[in-house]
Order: C-alpha cells, then sequence, then structure tokens
C-alpha cells in the first residue's frame, strides 16, 4: 500500500511531545483562507514556481510534452489545468525554481523512515506525528500506518480538522495517543462559511471524541487576523474545550510563513498585508483559558 505524502519532517517539537517525526498526508476538505501548508490540499502533485530562482532559459518551455508552459511579457506562466505532472519541467530546470510537491510514497518506506528516530522517542518520550492536509482523507493509508506503528510500539499523535464520518474516528482510538484537534471557530454556520468545511460534523465529531478520551485532545486553535482574533471568538473556542474537558488548549498565533507558497501554485492569498501575531498578543486570551481550569498556551 502506498500513501501520497507531502514531506517527512524529522526532529520536530511542536506537534506533539517529545521529539518527533511529522508525516504530512496529502489531501483536505477544507479550504482555510490562511492554510500554511496549501500545497497539501490535493492528493495530486502540486507544481510550485519560485519566480525568484528563474532565469527566464525557456527550458522547461520546449520540454514540456503537454505544451503547459509559456512566456508571457518575460514570465512564466502555467496551464495548470493540463500539467500531466510527468516532472520534465522539474527534472531540466538547471535553477531549481519548478519542483513538484507531493509523492505516493510505500507503507514500508513511511515506517522505515521514522523509525531512524526511535532512540530519540525512547529518550524523550516522543514518537510520530500525523498531518496534513487531513490525514483521514487516505484513511485505508492511515489505518495501515498506525497498525504499522501500534507493532513496533512507537507513541502516535494525529493532528486532524475533525472532518469526516465518525466511524473511521472511532475505529482508530485504540492507536492514537494524542489528537491534536484543529477547531478555527465556535460555531458550525462559521466553519463552513470560513472554511468551506463540514462545520456540523466536526463539533459533532469533538464532542464524541471528548466523551470518549478527553485525556487524549488537546484544541488547537489557529488564532487569525480578520477571522477569529477577537477576545469573544476565542472565548467562545475556550469554552467549548473547557466544557468538553479537554487536556489542553493551544492557541497558535498567526505567522506569514506559508504566504510564498500561494505565488508558487498560482494562488492568491487572502491575508496579504496582516502582520503576525506574537504569544504576548494572546496573553489575555491564555489566561482567560487557564482560569476556566483548562491548560491553555500560546503555540503549539
Amino acid at each position: 500500500m502506498k500513501a501520497s505524502i507531502m514531506e517527512i519532517e524529522r526532529f520536530a517539537i511542536h506537534d506533539g511531545p517529545g521529539i518527533r517525526s511529522i508525516v504530512f498526508l496529502q489531501g483536505c476538505p477544507l479550504r482555510c483562507p490562511w492554510c500554511a501548508n496549501p500545497e497539501s490540499q490535493e492528493i495530486k502533485p502540486q507544481l510550485m514556481y519560485n519566480e525568484d530562482k528563474c532565469i527566464k532559459c525557456g527550458t522547461c518551455v520546449k520540454n514540456c510534452p503537454q505544451q503547459a508552459i509559456k512566456i508571457e511579457d518575460f514570465k512564466l506562466v502555467f496551464n495548470r489545468d493540463i500539467c500531466a505532472h510527468c516532472k520534465t519541467c522539474e527534472n531540466n530546470c538547471p535553477s531549481g525554481a519548478i519542483n513538484f510537491i507531493g509523492d505516493e510514497v510505500s507503507i514500508d518506506e513511511i515506517v522505515a523512515e521514522v523509525l531512524k528516530d526511535r532512540p530519540f522517542y525512547d529518550e524523550s518520550n516522543g514518537g510520530v506525528t500525523i498531518s496534513g492536509g487531513e490525514p483521514f482523507v487516505q484513511y485505508n493509508a492511515l489505518k495501515e500506518l498506525l497498525n504499522r506503528f501500534f507493532e513496533e510500539d512507537i507513541s502516535v499523535a494525529i493532528e486532524t480538522t475533525g472532518d469526516t464520518n465518525w466511524n473511521k474516528i472511532e475505529d482508530l482510538i485504540p492507536y492514537i495517543d494524542y489528537f491534536l484537534f484543529d477547531l478555527k471557530l465556535p460555531t458550525a454556520e462559521r466553519i463552513n462559511l470560513v472554511t468551506k468545511g463540514n462545520g456540523e460534523r466536526i463539533l459533532e465529531n469533538l464532542k464524541k471524541l471528548a466523551s470518549r478520551v478527553p485525556e487524549k485532545i488537546t484544541l488547537r486553535v489557529p488564532v487569525i487576523p480578520n477571522y477569529n482574533y477577537d477576545e469573544e471568538t476565542i472565548r467562545k473556542i475556550i469554552d467549548i474545550g473547557a466544557e468538553l474537558k479537554v487536556s489542553q488548549i493551544h492557541l497558535l498565533p498567526y505567522h506569514t510563513l506559508g504566504v510564498s507558497k500561494y505565488d508558487q501554485l498560482g494562488k492568491e492569498y487572502d491575508l496579504k498585508g496582516f502582520k503576525m501575531l506574537s504569544k504576548e498578543d494572546l496573553k489575555n486570551l491564555v489566561d482567560y483559558g487557564n482560569s476556566k481550569g483548562v491548560h491553555t498556551q500560546a503555540g503549539g
């Protein structure tokens, strides 16, 4: 069996306890305007073009079998609709300006890569974190990965939006030690409108999961200007977490580290001009969360 992955990041310390390897799976049902990994939204490979590296030599134009690349006004123009993801342009680009994100990798290869760092997991009480995208989009591959890590006695965290069928979450609860449950907004209506996800299902799944294993849940809240960065909205999300008795709440300050990816994907970024938030900006909200009896912190 294979999984479509974006990358495997080693020696991570922010997505679950201890030192961890993060497996980023491709595919997500949400379309959050601030997404830091827009290249992970689709399962198929995504063409990334870094204009700053491009020397405008025209090699990609000449070699593209689909004739999906042109030069107009001294700029490369990509017809992504007819691109066959053959990677001819990437393989022949002399400056490394073109690359595709997303590869089909066997479960065996993923497990072998993760096991390289077992001594660090053992020493730090770490493990592997499955992220995305939304891991449940590739449910069969996810289940096989979790089975393999369970057999190897590797601790597993999963970062999820919760936008999947409940029976899939329920089926995998025994194999997951930590749920990093992303909650962007406090109402189904706002979730639907802003993220294009299924807000009713997300909130219902969170409630069901909390009724079973609240101690496994860390509620992760990206705090985003123009969308939820106001005291009333974040307090409502904290109230949900406190009511459900989740283990922790992490308020994640907005950052701009993924902005350049939108240009490389040929997409518009909705939050241009907004400044990054700091942990200090969230101090009052952190204090409010802790006052509600649930451990709350800024950052993951």
